[in-house]
């Protein structure tokens, strides 16, 4: 096998790998909260930040180890955000007290950040435009697969090992990954003479920590101000970042690109209506219609295993069909599925909950994968790094706008009341509306994805002739 279609192989198992790592080893310390919050007597609040302070830190870093990437290379950053996550879940596996459990899991935040924030890049930067929307779906399977088995996992090592096991095996598998890269993955990212915008990296961290950090306390006084105060430091960032030499965000990429610009308000968009259905279908499944935890999630499986079925599928199709129709058609799909949902009563059928959940995941596929080719293809090599983070950062700003959104209408119409039997008809009033905004918003970012321009005229003509196969 020749030399570069073997390092093509390599850079496709070990992104793959990772695909399938990241969102499993973070999923899976979900099931173990009650546990984790058990061992070092945390109260409610505390136990919600040992999801928080993992989001808050990856998704306030994608960006600028994105850029990173950019100019230092990209390998080097992938392997040390495998250094760093091993480092942090050997933390959390070992941590004496609930404040160095939390410092652990902003350590984990740190690495997984520079995993996601190159995993795509590299993938892009090793496979020719034509053949990228099959190797981006076989991604996107992976990253599905991934949070399909990690409840079932996460809740097998938990009831069976302890929670600590959840992280040591966490470990193990950093190092094994650490290990391949260094040994076998080639350098995707030739390093460039140009500074890194220190100073606007900590404004860009410390904003959309402030904004999603409000978001995610709505509709508390203190989530409007910090937003507002999230706001005001997004003005000044784009001011800052327009008079630099070297800048974090170069915005002429939006305001010229029009597939790159549309295609991620897209995918911001989307994951803004799609990723607190698992939530409030987990909510409902257990009071409402008295499921166990294990049953629920048999339930819930069913969108991301038809995700990971079929978006290797809709991939492979970008790489012959304009991706903005085919992710338009997705969205398309996704809001009929979610508008299914809105009608749900307390007596309703779980093969309706589940053909539903069937019909979300497959508008998912049909738009996620050749959304992100969309993406990728759109920019130069130079930017792959950033254009990956890009995705990632629109994916977790999207999750903490779902479920800002959902804790405003639960505020508004159940108050900060539990969730007991005679409140069950407000608690299924707060799902018809949040599905109704749900199918609402995707419908309406149709118009966005179908608004944003074609990419294989440019990508035919690169394909046979004008851009030659990228080498290591």
């Amino acid at each position: 096998m020749p030399k570069y279609v073997s390092d093509k192989l390599n850079a496709l198992i070990i992104t793959t790998i990772s695909s399938f790592l990241v969102p499993f080893m973070a999923s899976s310390v979900i099931i173990a909260l009650p546990a984790i919050g058990r061992h070092f007597q945390m109260d409610a609040i505390i136990i919600a930040w040992v999801s928080t302070a993992y989001i808050l830190t990856s998704a306030a870093l994608l960006v600028p180890l994105g850029r990173f990437s950019d100019i230092h290379g990209r390998k080097r950053i992938f392997l040390t955000g495998y250094i760093v996550f091993f480092a942090g879940s050997l933390l959390s596996a070992f941590a004496p007290t609930s404040s160095l459990f939390l410092l652990s899991r902003v350590v984990q935040g740190l690495g997984a950040s520079a995993v996601v924030a190159t995993a795509v890049a590299i993938l892009t930067a090793a496979f020719p435009k034509h053949l990228r929307g099959r190797v981006l779906g076989i991604n996107a399977a992976a990253v599905y697969f991934g949070l399909s088995v990690s409840p079932l996992l996460g809740g097998l090592l938990t009831g069976q090992l302890g929670w600590k096991s959840i992280f040591l095996v966490s470990a193990a598998l950093c190092l094994a990954m650490s290990v391949a890269t260094a040994l076998v993955l080639p350098e995707y990212g030739e390093t460039r003479k140009e500074r890194f915008d220190l100073k606007g990296t900590i404004i860009y961290a410390a904003t959309l920590t402030v904004f999603m950090y409000g978001l995610s306390i709505l509709p508390s006084e203190t989530g409007l101000w910090l937003i507002g105060g999230g706001i005001c430091g997004g003005l000044f960032f784009v001011w800052w970042e327009t008079r630099s030499a070297f800048p974090l965000v170069d915005f002429r990429l939006f305001r010229r690109n029009r597939v790159f610009t549309f295609s991620n308000i897209a995918a911001l968009v989307h994951y803004s209506g799609t990723f607190s259905i698992a939530f409030l279908l987990s909510l409902y499944l257990q009071y409402a219609k008295g499921l166990t935890a294990e049953k629920a999630g048999l339930v819930l499986i069913t969108s991301p295993v038809v995700q990971a079925v079929f978006s290797p599928i809709f991939g492979r199709l970008s790489d012959r069909i304009e991706p903005r129709l085919l992710s338009s058609a997705g969205m398309a799909v996704t809001s009929i599925g979610i508008l299914a949902l809105s009608f749900l009563e307390a007596d309703t059928y779980l093969a309706y909950i589940v053909v539903s959940q069937a019909v979300i995941g497959f508008g998912f596929a049909m738009f996620a994968s050749p959304n992100t080719n969309a993406i990728m293809s759109s920019v130069d090599r130079s930017s792959l790094g950033f254009a990956s983070a890009t995705v990632g950062t629109m994916r977790q700003l999207g999750m903490t706008l779902s479920m800002g959104m959902a804790m405003v209408v639960f505020a508004l119409v159940m108050g900060k009341v539990e969730i007991t039997p005679e409140r069950y008809p407000a608690f299924i009033t707060s799902v018809h509306i949040i599905f109704s905004i749900a199918s609402a918003m995707c419908f309406a970012a149709i118009f966005a994805s179908l608004s944003r321009g074609n990419i294989h005229n440019k990508t035919v003509r690169e394909a046979t002739g004008g851009d030659s196969e990228p080498r290591p």
